[in-house]
Parts: structure tokens; C-alpha cells; sequence
């Protein structure tokens, strides 16, 4: 199997439908929750609306560059959202979220392996390989919060 595709059905796994890390994954904790507990705030901590939003801004982000435009995004503004103020705005996300996971997964596949080894946008952000690891990584550590911020809210 080359690279890519392994590394693009990795991703797919935390965000859309695998079970093999963390038992879970975005969409099975996500799809049918309802918006006044995703943006339900508990103490100081994100809302669970936040940290989903969080993720798709980099994904859409990456996308950009995975279709050979320009590197737009800044953490700075990776929280900076429109509220949520429904359950269609919610549902409306959500399925925007799924639809560029699946746009970033298809575009990683179609990469050949010797792209993930040469830099992205700049050197100085590493190789394609070391930021969609990043995302891989970084999608792992959102869902961890996200699952444990829902237990709160849930039970």
C-alpha cells in the first residue's frame, strides 16, 4: 500500500469512522449530539462546538494547500468562530466538517509517497508527511478533550 494511503485512511479513522486508538472517532461523537451540549461550556474549558470547529479550521486550512494554494491559516484565529445557534447550524458544520475531512483524506491520496518528504510551504514548517501527522495527532488530542467534556455534560 503506498504511503499516502495509509497515511490518508489514518486520518479518516479520528475524524470519520475508525475505532482502533481511541475506540471512537469525531463523527461517532458528534453525529448525533445536540447542539445545546456542544456548546454547552463547562468551568474554563472549550465547548466541544469549539474544539470541533478548531479541527476543520486546520483541515480546511491544509486542504488549501493540498490543492496548491496559499497557507492562510494562524493559530491565533483557530478559535474564532460564529456562535452555534441551532441544531441546523450545527448539523450545516458538521456535515462541512465530514466533507473536508474527506476532501483532505482523498487529496493525501492522491499525493505520490515522495511529496510527504519535501517541504511544506516552508522549510521551516517541516515536511507534507510531518504536518498531516500533526493533524493526525492533533485531531487525537481534541477528541480525547471532546469525549471527556460530553461524559461531563452527559451524565
Amino acid at each position: 500500500m503506498k504511503s499516502t494511503v495509509e497515511i490518508a485512511n489514518r486520518f479518516r479513522e479520528v475524524i470519520l469512522n475508525g475505532t482502533w486508538i481511541a475506540n471512537t472517532n469525531f463523527k461517532d461523537q458528534l453525529e448525533n449530539l445536540d447542539w445545546k451540549i456542544a456548546v454547552s461550556p463547562i468551568q474554563n474549558l472549550n465547548t466541544i462546538a469549539a474544539l470541533a470547529q478548531h479541527i476543520h479550521y486546520y483541515i480546511k486550512g491544509i486542504n488549501q494547500v493540498l490543492k496548491g494554494g496559499t497557507l492562510d491559516i494562524k493559530d491565533k484565529f483557530s478559535f474564532d468562530f460564529p456562535p452555534i445557534e441551532s441544531q441546523e447550524q450545527w448539523e450545516t458544520f458538521l456535515n462541512k466538517f465530514w466533507n473536508d475531512t474527506e476532501e483532505f483524506a482523498s487529496l493525501v491520496e492522491q499525493m505520490c509517497d515522495e511529496k510527504l518528504d519535501e517541504g511544506f510551504v516552508d522549510i521551516k514548517y517541516g515536511t507534507y508527511r510531518r504536518n498531516i501527522e500533526a493533524m493526525i495527532e492533533h485531531s487525537y488530542y481534541h477528541l480525547g478533550q471532546i469525549v471527556l467534556i460530553k461524559k461531563q455534560l452527559i451524565n
